[in-house]
């Protein structure tokens, strides 16, 4: 079985190993992306299996890079987690509307992050 690969898009770099480390002991290869530049860049070269994607980033928000990932032919079908710091009562509707599958609070549970990236790929 091949490796599902998840694009974490986060611009703290100790975010991005902790949610990679989490990811890898379940078997997921990851890459990354550290702004909204960056998220659609590698998202368009690694055509991931689904993205982890923050909400505050450089360059543009995690909602806008949301709505263009939605908008682009070739990556509107990859699942999107959104994983942030955010108030849920402002970001979580927001960001279900604009087409993530679903929404975790940092710091992210352990066993919610991987139901939901199971989820997203089907590996449940």
């Amino acid at each position: 079985m091949d490796k599902k690969t998840i694009l974490i898009v986060d611009d703290n770099a100790d975010t991005r190993l902790v949610l990679s480390a989490r990811l890898k002991a379940h078997h997921y290869h990851t890459v990354f992306a550290a702004d909204a530049l960056q998220a659609m860049s590698v998202a368009l070269k690694e055509r991931p299996d689904a993205i982890l994607l923050d909400l505050g980033l450089p360059g543009g928000n995690g909602l806008m890079v949301l709505q263009r990932l939605k908008a682009n032919t070739s990556l509107g079908s990859i699942p999107v987690i959104i994983v942030t710091a955010e108030d849920p009562l402002v970001a979580e509707a927001r960001a279900l509307e604009a087409g993530a599958i679903a929404f975790l609070q940092k710091p992210v549970d352990q066993d919610k992050l991987m139901a939901a990236v199971q989820q997203a790929v089907g590996t449940i």
